[in-house]
This record gives C-alpha cells, sequence and structure tokens, in this order.
C-alpha cells in the first residue's frame, strides 16, 4: 500500500491552453474524440485535479460512503419494484399463489406486494433488500451525522453541508415512511393511522390538513397513489440534488481530517482519488451492496401476508414501525393525557406536543447547532482539523444527554412488547420512562462529561511522564514501581496539537474613545460561554513539556522522546 501524501489545494500540474494532451496507446479515432471534447470543456485539466484529489484514510469516513452505496441500492432495487408494484386502493378479490388469502378482497397495491413476494422471480429477495437498504441507509446516516457532531467537523466553513446533511436525514425519513406505507398491509395501514393522528392534532387546521393529504376522511382512495409518486420521485429527486451538494461542497472545501503528524488546518494527509482511493471505494461498494443482498436473503423483514389487507376497524397487535420512527411513537405512548377545550374544539396536546413538536425541537436543534456554538464560543476560524470527542466535553456531554433521551423515547415505543416479554406492568414502563426521560439525560451528561475531563488529564499525563510498560521494579527497601517510558514523537503531536480557547467575557464593546467597535459581549452570553467552556484540564505549556524532557533525559537519556519535546516547544513558541 502506497503511504500517504500530503498535497496542496492548488494542483502543481496543468495543461496548456490550445495544446491538446497527447493519449498515448489509444485508437486514434478515440484520441480525436476525447481532444476534441477537450479542447471545448476542459476535461482533461478538470478529470486531472479531480483524480488528483487527496482524501484522509479512517474508518469513521466510511459511515458517509455506507450511506451513499445503500442509497444507490436503493435506487437500482426501487426501478425493480416499480415496475411491478401498483400504487392503486382501487379493491379486487385476490386471485394469486397465495392459498391462505384467495378469494379475499384487498387493494390493488397489496395485491402487487403479494405478487412481487410469491409470483415474480427474485421479487422478495429485492423487497427485502429494498427494505433493508432503507434501515441502512437512515442508521448509517445518523452514525454519520454523530460523527460530525462529536468531532466538531460542522464548525466553519461547513455550516451549510451541515445543513444539507440534516435536510438529508429529514427527506430519509420522510421517504423510509412513505416506502413503509405503500404496501397497504395492516401493520403499514397502522402506521398511516398514527399520521393521521398527528396531522389531526394541530391546532385550528388540523382537519383540514388531513383532509388534504388523504384527499377525504381517512383512510379515503388516494394516499397510497400519492405516497407513491413522493417516493420514487419527488424526496427522491431532492435527496440526488442534497447528495451532489454534499460532495461538491466536500471535495471544495477539502476533507477534514483527524490530528496527528504533519497534518495542518493547510494540507490534507491522506491518498488520491485515483487509483488508490478509487479502487477502495468501488470495493467498498460491493461489500455493502454483498452484505444487503445476504440480509435481504437470510432475514425476513417486513412479511406482509402475515399482516393482511388493511382494514380501519382492525389493529395490529404489537405493530412496531421501523426503529427511525420507534422514537416519536414512544413519545406519545409515555405523555400522559392533556386536552384543552376552545370555544368547542378540541386541542390534543398529548400528541401534538410529543408528535410535531418534538419533531420539530429535532431538526431546529440541530439545524441552528453549528451557529449557537460559534456564537458561545466566539470562534470564526476556519477548521479542517477535527476535534476528539473529549477536547470538546460540554458538546460531547450534551450530545450524549440528547441521545440519552432519545433513547428513552424509543424504548417507549416499545413498552407494550417489554411488557410481555419480561413479564412486567406495562403502566409500571410508562411512569419509569416518564421520569426516566428528564433524569437519564441529565446523569448521561454529568457522567460524559466526567469522562472527557478524565481522558484529557490521561493525554496530559501521558506527555509529561511517558507510558507505562507493564514493567514492576522492587528497590532494596522492598518498595515497588512502574517505570514509564517516553511516548513517540507522532504521539505526542497528537495528544499536544489541539487548542482551546478561553470564555468570553463580558463587555460593552467600544474603544476607549467611546465608539463603538463590534465587540460586545453581553452578560448572558458570556455565561453561556462559561457554561459551554466549562472546567477544562490545563493545556500543557511550553515550560511543562521542557521541563518533562529534561526529566527523561535525566532518567532515561530517550533522545527521541526529547526530539518530540524539542518539536513541541518550538511549535508552542510559534503559537505562544
Amino acid at each position: 500500500m502506497a503511504k500517504p501524501t500530503s498535497v496542496s489545494d492548488t494542483p502543481s500540474d496543468s495543461i496548456t491552453p490550445g495544446k491538446p494532451a497527447e493519449k498515448k496507446g489509444m485508437p486514434k479515432a478515440a484520441a480525436g474524440t476525447l481532444n476534441w471534447a477537450d479542447e471545448r470543456l476542459g476535461l482533461a485539466g478538470i478529470g486531472r485535479a479531480g483524480l488528483r484529489k487527496v482524501f484522509p484514510d479512517h474508518w469513521s469516513f466510511l459511515l458517509g460512503e455506507v450511506a451513499l452505496y445503500s442509497f444507490i441500492v436503493l435506487l437500482l432495487t426501487g426501478i425493480f419494484l416499480t415496475i411491478w408494484f401498483k400504487p392503486s386502493m382501487a379493491e379486487i378479490e385476490y386471485q394469486g399463489s397465495y392459498q391462505l388469502m384467495q378469494g379475499l378482497q384487498m387493494s390493488e397495491a397489496f395485491a402487487s406486494t403479494l405478487d412481487l413476494s410469491f409470483d415474480i422471480r427474485g421479487g422478495l429477495l429485492v423487497r427485502q433488500i429494498h427494505h433493508w437498504g432503507a434501515i441502512l441507509f437512515m442508521a448509517s446516516i445518523t452514525a454519520h451525522m454523530l460523527r460530525v457532531f462529536f468531532t466538531g467537523a460542522f464548525r466553519k466553513p461547513r455550516e451549510i453541508n451541515w445543513l444539507i446533511g440534516v435536510g438529508l436525514f429529514a427527506l430519509g425519513t420522510i421517504e423510509g415512511f412513505a416506502g413503509y406505507s405503500l404496501p397497504d398491509d395492516l401493520l403499514s395501514g397502522t402506521g398511516l393511522r398514527f399520521v393521521d393522528g398527528l396531522i389531526r392534532s394541530i391546532p385550528l387546521i388540523g382537519t383540514w390538513a388531513e383532509f388534504f393529504v388523504f384527499g377525504g376522511e381517512f383512510p379515503g382512495e388516494l394516499i397510497v397513489a400519492r405516497l407513491y409518486m413522493v417516493h420514487i420521485l419527488l424526496v427522491p429527486a431532492i435527496l440526488l440534488g442534497l447528495v451532489a451538494a454534499h460532495l461538491a461542497l466536500v471535495v471544495y472545501h477539502k476533507h477534514t481530517q483527524y490530528p496527528g503528524p504533519g497534518r495542518t488546518e493547510k494540507n490534507v494527509v491522506g491518498y488520491p482519488l485515483f487509483p488508490i482511493y478509487m479502487a477502495k471505494a468501488g470495493g467498498f461498494f460491493f461489500v455493502v451492496f454483498g452484505v444487503l443482498v445476504l440480509m435481504g436473503g437470510l432475514m425476513q423483514i417486513n412479511p406482509v401476508w402475515k399482516y393482511g389487507p388493511y382494514n380501519p376497524a382492525q389493529v395490529t397487535a404489537g405493530s412496531q414501525p421501523d426503529w427511525y420512527m420507534g422514537w416519536l411513537e414512544g413519545a406519545i405512548r409515555i405523555v400522559p393525557p392533556m386536552e384543552t377545550h376552545f370555544f368547542g374544539t378540541t386541542w390534543t396536546w398529548s400528541v401534538f406536543l410529543p408528535g410535531v413538536g418534538l419533531m420539530g425541537l429535532l431538526f431546529t436543534g440541530l439545524a441552528v447547532w453549528p451557529f449557537i456554538e460559534r456564537w458561545m464560543t466566539g470562534d470564526t476560524r476556519d477548521h479542517h482539523i477535527l476535534q476528539l470527542p473529549h477536547q470538546a466535553p460540554t458538546r460531547t456531554a450534551f450530545g450524549v444527554a440528547a441521545m440519552t433521551a432519545y433513547a428513552m423515547f424509543w424504548i417507549g415505543g416499545g413498552n407494550d412488547i417489554i411488557a410481555t416479554q419480561f413479564s412486567l406492568s406495562l403502566n409500571a414502563i410508562t411512569w419509569f420512562l416518564r421520569i426516566a426521560v428528564f433524569v437519564a439525560p441529565v446523569l448521561a451528561f454529568i457522567i460524559t462529561k466526567r469522562i472527557c475531563l478524565s481522558l484529557q488529564r490521561r493525554d496530559r499525563e501521558r506527555v509529561l511522564h511517558g507510558g507505562e510498560t507493564a514493567i514492576i521494579h522492587r528497590d532494596a527497601e522492598g518498595g515497588y514501581s512502574e517505570p514509564h517510558e517516553p511516548i513517540s514523537q507522532d504521539e505526542a503531536w497528537t495528544l499536544t496539537s489541539h487548542d482551546a480557547l478561553p470564555p468570553l467575557e463580558a463587555n460593552e464593546g467600544v474603544t476607549a474613545a467611546g465608539v463603538p467597535d463590534g465587540t460586545k459581549v453581553s452578560k448572558f452570553r458570556a455565561r453561556m460561554s462559561r457554561w459551554f467552556h466549562g472546567y477544562q484540564i490545563p493545556q500543557l505549556t511550553r515550560e511543562e513539556i521542557e521541563a518533562a524532557k529534561h526529566h527523561h533525559d535525566d532518567d532515561h537519556g530517550d533522545d527521541d522522546h526529547a526530539l518530540g519535546a524539542d518539536e513541541r516547544t518550538k511549535e508552542l513558541d510559534s503559537t505562544h
């Protein structure tokens, strides 16, 4: 494997205008066609710069690739399913090969789903690949966004790309739910009834909105056809546009990278797109595709023939949505009943607030977080080097607290299954979650922040005193000690290369002459800045690193570590 190389954003090679590039080893006709296109479109220069683009190498960057590749699999399998699926709610008498439903009245949508499962060769496999692909798509987007959040990759200049990611997450949720509802089986119909309740809970316009969406009173006769157009046309087109914009901004801003020796805010250390990264990415696509095929062939999902066609008078016992919608259902299940009556109308807050309100809070909070953090820290610099999660303890603790609240809602979405499987009281589980959804996030915040500070302290001690050797020495007096060995120069660089901004101080933002200079910081902003920065382990100073170097020189004579300390000392001198 070739060693990672560092390149700048400005390519060193160029194409002389008007001089066609030589095409060795290809037919004359092909070379002439390429020269013709290059003279008019400049493809050679674009291609050369693009193919030599450098991308860093780290396993966490694969999460975004999994989302991209699963989306491609969804497009490919969706084309196959579109050929056979009939998005109609018109009732017919089933005459397919599934004997248990012979002669049963059902919609054409459900009948075509049964045909895909039992009569179309490969139909059931493709159906299950498509469903597993949707679940993997949402899971990988979620994991990718968590990686971006905890490493601070959303900071300037990538706020727009973060907003695009939030949009992809929201649209992926809508797209998944729309596809989940298309078969018109009893389980998906129960999910649609749930959404109908959310729409009707909107104050003032709820009933009107329900009639608009469903074309009349639920379930109507148009919702499957409308969801079908949303699922195969509207949302996929927007997703394709957002994915293209997302990738274009990644290339334009250059990829972020983790801290390490030789890595700065002005370079990228990694592998070129061609041939190394392209070969790795192509192989990884087939790995993702292969895993989805194995899951679709070996792991059953959404067996609609067990549920039967949708009937508004029935409900599926133990019905569960796909995992990315479970938290929303759980929130509605655990919130106590709250209703208000105004002028003959009923406003059901126990559905609107945990349903529509929580969705709005989630997506709005995700969208504005980069700007809130920038306001609290006052940091307006460009960032291309990522932070390790424990280097931003308040952000990491806040993220874990939000994940904990999400988990409590998610558990609430399956409270009936938990009660039956573990022989527990459903009411006891509900009351426990009502309390835990407030208490658990606070505990998670405190514990996570303490862990982050402990990791900061560990890094500090490791740089100053070296790493443990796991060798126990006994001296002449019977005492025991464990000698430490100096860490490598690369590790010392990585552990000390981050910076920490001090909290903002309140000021009026005026010069000595009384002229406003635009730097005013309110007392509230200063308090929020102190909360965000909080108590952190002090960064190592030049004097501390120099003292540690002399200590190791005296005790061990380790020239390599001394060199690493000297390099870090020079770095601190240049920054301070």
